[in-house]
This record gives C-alpha cells, sequence and structure tokens, in this order.
C-alpha cells in the first residue's frame, strides 16, 4: 500500500474496520448461498475473494451494499447496521461503489453523463462541478477522449474503466468488484486490472470477486477463498498460494495453476 486510510475518497478516521459481516446466512428457495459468515475489512484493505462458481462470492459481495438482503446475522459498514430503504439505503450505495461484471452502464446516455449523473442527483454536486470531476477521473482511467460517445461506441475494456470513473465520482469509502473482467475480451482485461491496482496502491479500500489470480497476488492484502457457501480459508496472497491449508483450497489451486 503506498498509503493507508483511503484518503480523498470519503474515509472517515473513525477506528475499527470499515466492514463487519456477523454470523452473515442467506438463502435463495432451498439453496443455502451464504452460510455463517464472519469477515471484517480494514479501511484501506483489498481483499480479493476466489473460488469456483456458485460458491456464494458474488452474493457475498452484492449483500454489503444491500443488493441482495441476508436472512440472519448482520452487516456493519462504517460501525452502523445496513440500511434498510430510503434516503439513508441511498447514501450507502454512493459510499459503497459497486462494479459488475456486466459495465451496467445507461446506454442512452454518453460517458460524461453515465458518471455525472450520481453526483448531480444524489450528492447534489453542480453540474459543471460534477463535469469537471468526471474528465479528471476519465483521464485517469485513459478515457478522456471518449466522454461525449455512447456505451456501445467503446470497447469493453473501455466501458469497464468508464464504470471505474462512475463508482469513484461518487467520492465512495469503499468499491466492490463483482468479477469486473469476465464479460471481457482477454486483451481487454489487462487494462481494467491495471486501473485497480493502481487504485489498490493509493490506498483504496476494495473487495474484490475475481477469478484472476495475477491481480489477486500482486494487489490483495488478503486473500478469502469462498466453496459452498462459506468461508472455507483466509490468508496472505503468498501464504494462500504457495501454502493453502485446507484440501477445498488445494484442490483449487491444482486445477487452475495449472492452466
Amino acid at each position: 500500500m503506498a498509503e493507508t486510510g483511503n484518503p480523498g475518497n470519503g474515509a472517515t478516521s473513525e477506528a475499527g474496520p470499515l466492514v463487519v459481516l456477523e454470523g452473515v446466512q442467506k438463502h435463495f428457495g432451498s439453496l443455502h448461498v451464504l452460510r455463517d459468515i464472519n469477515l471484517n475489512i480494514d479501511r484501506g484493505e483489498v481483499v480479493v475473494v476466489i473460488g469456483p462458481s456458485g460458491g456464494g462470492k458474488s452474493t457475498l459481495c452484492r449483500a454489503i451494499n444491500r443488493l441482495e438482503t441476508i436472512d440472519e446475522g448482520r452487516i456493519l459498514f462504517d460501525g452502523r447496521p445496513l440500511p434498510e430503504e430510503g434516503r439513508a439505503l441511498a447514501r450507502l450505495r454512493s459510499d459503497v461503489g459497486m462494479v459488475f461484471q456486466s459495465f451496467n452502464l445507461f446506454a442512452h446516455k454518453t460517458i460524461m453523463e453515465n458518471v455525472t449523473l450520481g453526483p448531480i442527483k444524489v450528492r447534489g454536486v453542480a453540474r459543471e462541478d460534477a463535469e469537471k470531476r468526471a474528465l479528471e477521473l476519465l483521464d485517469r482511467v485513459g478515457i478522456a477522449s471518449q466522454a461525449q460517445k455512447y456505451p456501445a461506441q467503446l470497447s469493453g475494456g473501455q466501458q469497464q474503466r468508464a464504470a471505474i470513473a462512475r463508482a469513484l465520482a461518487m467520492n465512495p469509502k469503499m468499491i466492490l468488484f463483482d468479477e469486473p473482467t469476465s464479460a471481457l475480451d482477454p486483451e481487454m482485461v489487462q487494462e481494467v486490472l491495471d486501473v485497480m491496482i493502481e487504485l489498490a496502491q493509493e490506498g483504496m479500500t476494495m473487495m474484490v470477486v475475481t477469478h484472476e489470480m495475477g491481480f489477486a497476488r500482486r494487489a490483495a492484502n488478503r486473500v478469502v477463498f469462498m466453496a459452498d457457501g462459506q468461508i472455507v480459508e483466509e490468508n496472505t496472497p503468498d501464504e494462500f498460494f504457495t501454502n493453502a491449508r485446507t484440501d477445498r483450497a488445494k484442490d483449487f489451486l491444482s486445477k487452475i495453476l495449472t492452466h
């Protein structure tokens, strides 16, 4: 980490973890997708969540900003339980940015309009200020020249970088990434990962669900391995990839690291 605490992205000086999950349970019908999840994420920490498909990773990610509700347990963000509705929920979602695998940009709005919509509508930022900030962020992710284009006119990698700029425009305390590169052509993956690595080095609190093991090795403070709705193992990247403790993690790594 180049810096600690998340300077400039809305972090507070309060002590304690930014995110706390205690005894979290979630069912989809008869499917038990989150099983007694206990996890803390510290301010400025990058937690990478890996594991087989269907293991509950994306559901865990979406539960933190209440895109998915939980059945039991509790989730605290910045010391407070997640709000259920209304303005408090809107405020939570502006503090917890989200980058999806399918970009989720508004197709009928320009990239500039996509990036400025949240700050203007939710934060109450003046349009001129929002556009100035948006240009700075688009330049930061390498696509300032695309500001007046529509999403369909951009490559997948450019769209995902626009989605990251959109999340950053809200000055979030944390960004959740749900498999941000899985929908991209292989040659576009690295351009998105480079932006994410830079954010990590600057101290942004991040939770990243990904299959990109190189990113996990390089950028994570901690790797969380999930399978069958449970956190099976968590450790530093070096320890996890070279000395996994559980048979389930060893089996997973033997399959993915040999290809």
